[in-house]
């Protein structure tokens, strides 16, 4: 199992690295992208990070999921953000899984993913989705192609959920484990 991650500027800190950093420690291949030429993405809080790899050169079919992390970002590119919701719909019309945390799940509610489904999302992100089936008090919600998450405080269970769909509960279990929580 390959899953890709879509590095933004302003992109929520934990939202993308601890859920980068907490896959990769469970032994799941994921690999970061951005459009930005040089790679380096400046986090919401200011941290500056390097991609893995720039969108042009990766090859879609090679993953098999893409998580979207949430933060501030989503607001200020929510209506020209065409690489985001290309990816989307690449991923959506190959019936792959996609993963959303926060104020992420936003970019599925515009494109009418999240119709007449459960999901979750960051306080005023489900205006976005009005035929979906907002869950304000659940920290994740999973249907059978899509986990979405609250918030930056819900990612452990964002992870525990995304390791369970894809390797098992075990793993999830172990990880949650290691790692004290």
């Amino acid at each position: 199992m390959k899953g890709l991650i879509i590095f933004s500027h302003g992109m929520e800190d934990n939202e993308a690295l601890s859920t980068l950093a907490l896959l990769r420690r469970a032994g799941m291949h994921i690999d970061s992208v951005t459009k930005e030429p040089d790679l380096y993405v400046k986090t919401g809080f200011g941290i500056t990070v390097k991609a893995d790899y720039h969108l042009h050169d990766i090859k879609l079919s090679n993953y098999q999921f893409l998580i979207i992390p949430g933060g501030g970002y989503v607001a200020k590119v929510i209506d020209h953000a065409d690489y985001i919701y290309d990816l989307i719909k690449a991923f959506k019309r190959e019936d792959k899984d996609i993963y959303a945390i926060c104020a992420a799940p936003r970019f599925l509610g515009r494109l009418g993913l999240l119709d007449n489904l459960d999901f979750t999302a960051f306080p005023g992100s489900e205006e976005d989705a009005k035929l979906g089936h907002y869950l304000a008090s659940k920290k994740v919600v999973v249907t059978p192609r899509i986990i979405t998450a609250r918030s930056a405080g819900a990612v452990i269970e964002f992870v525990y959920q995304i390791i369970k769909k894809n390797q098992d509960e075990a793993l999830s279990k172990s990880l949650i484990n290691n790692i004290m929580y």
